[in-house]
């Protein structure tokens, strides 16, 4: 009984329509009619009631649940204005609109920069993991990086499509407050805006074991993701659909026999999970991936006609043989 009323609060305070205050407070005023009935149940007075009012206000909660949909025409956060809409994929070529090419000064001063990009997935060579730290050692932004043989590189990113002027909310997550999108962007925004504009603290670790074949296959999937996400609206959940759980259950593509782990929830130990599974580069301790993946620093510092991608990749173990610009 309480754990159904919490989920009630959390429904009405996310869902409400109306001030952000006017559902904390409804779903306050919930809670203590919660508590008293559960008092009076536990007393022996008004059970079949209460209970019947209970399983009322139950039923009423579920039915606004399952009228939630998700939507394409809210006013969005410029970031995650368009969709990302594959134009043709013939299983090697790939031609994608709206891949974002922003240039960040600061989280507020950038130009917004959309554009068309072709892709010859006979020329992918290498897949790099991205964690992006920016609520402690146990929450991180996860993305994946694909390298092409003449040097470009396309990030893939799972993300709450925002609403201009509003921000995420883990708990939010939960409760269908945010719909989702799959980012694809230049690695000089959707990386270099984290370590620079937004002061994240971002890992690189280069993807281990996966022959051409194989990053075709993790590739693909991210298109069909795409295009599920471009024809029809799904909702962002922490729990479930977040920017972790994707880049899992693409990976199963590949290898179906992945083990769940804590580690996709807490997704700053993410990397460490990965080398358990020998994703990442073998032969190398932990501690010195870590340490010699951490790209902010090199970020941060280097000279502005240098090229980002062969500059965060300096010293990275795996990357030793990426092509230089």
């Amino acid at each position: 009984m309480v754990l159904l009323a919490l989920w009630v609060a959390g429904l009405l305070t996310y869902q409400m329509p109306g001030p952000g205050w006017l559902g904390g407070a409804v779903a306050l005023l919930w809670l203590l009619a919660a508590v008293w009935a559960a008092w009076q149940v536990a007393r022996g007075r008004g059970t079949r009631r209460l209970w019947a009012a209970f399983a009322g206000a139950l039923a009423l909660a579920g039915l606004w649940w399952l009228l939630l949909t998700p939507r394409q025409d809210r006013d969005w956060a410029d970031d995650v204005a368009q969709r990302l809409h594959v134009e043709s994929f013939d299983g090697r070529h790939v031609v994608l609109d709206n891949v974002r090419d922003f240039t960040w000064r600061t989280e507020t001063d950038y130009d917004a920069r959309w554009v068309r990009r072709s892709y010859d997935l006979d020329q992918l060579r290498s897949a790099d993991l991205v964690l992006s730290y920016w609520m402690g050692p146990a929450i991180a932004h996860t993305l994946v990086s694909f390298g092409f043989e003449d040097g470009r590189h396309l990030v893939f990113s799972l993300e709450i499509r925002k609403e201009r002027g509003e921000s995420f909310s883990a708990l939010g997550g939960f409760f269908r407050k945010f719909e989702m999108t799959l980012v694809a962007s230049e690695e000089t925004d959707i990386i270099r805006t984290r370590t620079n504009a937004r002061g994240e603290d971002v890992y690189l670790y280069r993807l281990h074991g996966m022959d051409r074949n194989q990053l075709k296959t993790l590739f693909a999937a991210y298109i069909d993701q795409a295009r599920q996400l471009d024809a029809a609206p799904g909702f962002y959940n922490t729990l479930t659909s977040n920017c972790t759980t994707i880049v899992f259950d693409l990976a199963r593509h590949i290898a179906p026999r992945l083990p769940l782990d804590y580690r996709l929830l807490a997704s700053g130990y993410l990397a460490e999970y990965a080398q358990e599974v020998g994703a990442l580069t073998p032969g190398v301790p932990y501690a010195e991936l870590h340490a010699k993946g951490r790209i902010t620093e090199r970020a941060l510092k280097m000279a502005p006609d240098d090229d980002f991608s062969t500059v965060i990749r300096q010293g990275i173990p795996g990357t030793e043989q990426d092509p230089q610009q």
